[in-house]
């Protein structure tokens, strides 16, 4: 597909983004995305993270597959995750589920810095590779079972799940700051999960509340919740 083909199933991808927005503005609470995650849609080439054979469809509305039983979020899904986190250039930022890659390139358009898990060493290796062709040098893979989070570089300002565990990982909560935000899908493959939203107060208190129905991969490796 060539460029201008791109850029024309680009903008119409975020007309779609937008118009969903709207739709299920009585589950999320976002009537309408902001500018800088808007932006940051039109700013990441998604054709870059996808495989060469699906490049002709990167600007659908839905998710696809990676390979290693592993897919690239919906754009849809992708905006209202980061839209949730309500992110401002000088936050850090864990990401769980490196996957291609393409979730947290938009992320690193809009955070600080970008620290992403990914348990399958050859993603986590490919979008290494990934990042430093396309210039994210915000960005850090590490190859690690993701319900043990990046101690090393915590506390975040912001956690950002891609797959499904079945309940929130307490190892992830206590790397949040007070005040910071996490959004996660939960709940059993092939059963209803939803994504939810939820912040750490003052005091180190975290609570989450559901929002939209969703289908995310599971969450796999050893939960530490003991």
């Amino acid at each position: 597909m060539n460029d201008k083909r791109l850029a024309k199933a680009r903008r119409r991808l975020l007309d779609e983004i937008q118009a969903e927005a709207r739709d299920t503005e009585t589950w999320t609470g976002r009537g309408a995305f902001s500018d800088p995650v808007m932006a940051a849609l039109d700013r990441v080439p998604r054709e870059a993270f996808v495989r060469d054979n699906d490049v002709v469809s990167a600007y659908v509305n839905r998710p696809q597959s990676i390979g290693f039983g592993q897919t690239i979020s919906q754009p849809f899904m992708v905006a209202l995750m980061t839209e949730l986190l309500d992110l401002g250039r000088a936050d850090r930022v864990l990401e769980i589920g490196t996957g291609s890659g393409y979730q947290t390139a938009v992320l690193a358009e809009v955070a600080g810095r970008v620290f992403s898990v990914e348990t399958v060493a050859d993603l986590a290796s490919a979008a290494s590779r990934r990042f430093r062709d396309l210039g994210y040098d915000t960005v850090e893979v590490l190859n690690r079972d993701g319900f043990a989070g990046w101690s090393e570089k915590a506390p975040f300002d912001a956690i950002m799940v891609t797959a499904a565990p079945e309940r929130i990982p307490q190892t992830l909560v206590d790397q949040l700051k007070p005040g910071g935000r996490m959004v996660i899908p939960i709940g059993r493959v092939h059963e209803v999960q939803f994504l939810y939203l939820g912040a750490k107060d003052s005091d180190g208190r975290f609570a989450a509340h559901k929002t939209l129905p969703v289908a995310f991969v599971p969450m796999v490796g050893k939960e530490r919740n003991e």
